[in-house]
């Protein structure tokens, strides 16, 4: 049986490689991603070198899936944080939260979480409202947009926020299939 003495030096072995493995990373850029990959970090956050080149946003109605798990990939049904490329120039864009609702192919597929109230200046049902949570630090009650529907690479996800429960992934789906063709 190992002595106290070396049980707290083992530990203590344990940690400074943990922190060296650490450092090496951020000294080489390397990122990880959610789907467990890595890929060297980008340096301009506005325009990130994404896996593969942006096929365009989804058009028609997608199968909207519900299946959260835990594990490696991100899964439809939970909220991530992904750069999302603006409407009119997809080459420029911003990371965003992103409740995914499908695949399509090799592509998750998204609708892009915002805190802003936008309400007033928005068409009706344009904006789902389904509360707060994991994927705004301060919990500020936010919007899904149901009217554009993004495409993800699972290797551009750039974190995991949570998943969104059954009844408010519901009433994102509603207004997808009300909004899509």
């Amino acid at each position: 049986m190992a002595s106290l003495a070396d049980q707290l030096l083992g530990s203590l072995n344990r940690i400074a490689k943990d922190v060296l493995k650490t450092a090496a990373r951020q000294a080489t850029g390397t990122v990880r991603k959610a789907s467990g990959a890595s890929r060297p970090a980008s340096d301009d956050r506005h325009a990130p070198k994404l896996s593969v080149r942006y096929p365009g946003d989804f058009k028609g109605r997608p199968q909207i899936t519900y299946a959260p798990h835990t594990g490696k990939t991100p899964d439809p049904g939970e909220v991530v944080t992904a750069w999302v490329p603006d409407e009119a120039d997809h080459k420029q864009g911003k990371d965003h939260p992103v409740l995914l609702v499908g695949r399509d192919g090799d592509w998750l597929l998204g609708v892009t979480l915002s805190i802003v109230d936008r309400e007033a200046d928005a068409e009706p049902g344009r904006w789902v409202t389904i509360g707060t949570g994991a994927w705004d630090a301060r919990r500020r009650p936010s919007r899904a947009r149901v009217d554009r529907i993004v495409r993800i690479h699972p290797d551009d996800v750039r974190g995991r926020a949570e998943k969104l429960d059954k009844t408010r992934f519901d009433k994102v789906a509603a207004g997808i299939r009300k909004t899509s063709v």
